[in-house]
């Protein structure tokens, strides 16, 4: 999906929002300077960086921080590398997405895939290697309550794991036939509730009544990208158009068509908003989930089309 697109009236940015974005870049520089970093070769380090610096709207990070933050932020500095673990993962699963022997994608976010710049055995080890440090730079804060870091891990672990998280939704690719709501929840609203759910135990509440919201998210994101790659223009897009149909892939497009797709991202919305426990900074979440939607909403060629 295309993250980097423009926000509309509806969806445009304000200071929180440019907090919330400085202290994702801040974490994730954080997560690259270990100690032990000096040992990393070279092509590796550079292909780590390529994928995780290359753009995108840290659309998972920030619903991350805005409900740490809905549920008092006590512990600024867990949330943030909780945010940035999540953003790892996700970047992880995009390298590895992009592989050729998955969608042998050439461009994302509008650049060369890292397997296309670096090659493919150093795209391999560097998706890998994201998976390691997104664990690893949690791991390192000692001075956290372990609790929480441990919530934190395995909420992280759930959504990329085999059993429904994003490692789930990749493999149900490979299958004759998918559900296509159960291949959402997995390939993409796994990791959006992930976040949700790391944000509130960083800040040590409990994390239940946030999953719905993000699981609702994360399968609006979904159809919209299913959208985009049907309609979209592949230079507005930053990546290849018509993969789903070339490759057989569950599409929400596919299934509901133009019209009914679109119903269904508002459809998805009206759920997350309505999923959103009634606490007292509930209202930063309700308007990150806003904004996200209205830059969700087809642009340029795919709305013409629709």
């Amino acid at each position: 999906m295309n993250d980097e697109r423009q926000d509309g009236v509806a969806g445009r940015p304000d200071e929180r929002d440019g907090l919330r974005a400085a202290r994702i870049e801040r974490a994730l520089q954080r997560a690259f300077h270990n100690p032990r970093s000096g040992g990393t070769p070279p092509r590796l380090a550079a292909a780590m960086r390529a994928a995780v610096f290359g753009g995108g709207g840290r659309l998972r990070p920030h619903l991350c921080l805005a409900v740490a933050q809905a549920c008092g932020d006590d512990h600024p500095r867990l949330a943030d590398a909780a945010a940035a673990a999540v953003e790892l993962l996700h970047c992880a699963s995009l390298v590895h997405d992009d592989l050729p022997s998955f969608d042998d994608a050439s461009h994302r976010r509008g650049r060369p895939t890292v397997h296309r710049v670096f090659g493919e055995p150093a795209a391999i080890l560097a998706g890998d290697a994201l998976v390691v440090l997104a664990f690893e730079q949690l791991a390192r804060l000692d001075a956290e309550p372990p609790g929480r870091i441990l919530g934190v891990l395995r909420a992280l672990g759930a959504g990329v794991g085999h059993a429904g998280g994003i490692i789930a939704g990749q493999a149900w690719e490979l299958e004759p036939r998918a559900d296509l709501a159960r291949y959402h929840r997995a390939k993409t609203g796994a990791l959006f509730e992930a976040a949700a759910v790391a944000g509130a135990v960083a800040a040590g509440a409990d994390p239940a009544p946030w999953r719905e919201a993000a699981r609702a998210l994360g399968e609006a994101y979904q159809v919209a990208d299913d959208i985009a790659d049907a309609l979209a223009d592949p230079d507005e897009l930053g990546k290849a158009v018509q993969r789903d149909a070339e490759l057989g892939r569950p599409s929400a497009f596919d299934r509901f068509g133009p019209r009914g797709a679109l119903e269904r991202l508002g459809a998805l919305e009206s759920r997350a908003l309505a999923a959103l426990p009634a606490v007292a900074g509930r209202g930063v979440v309700e308007r990150l989930i806003r904004r996200s939607v209205a830059r969700l909403l087809p642009a340029g060629r795919a709305a013409a089309a629709m």
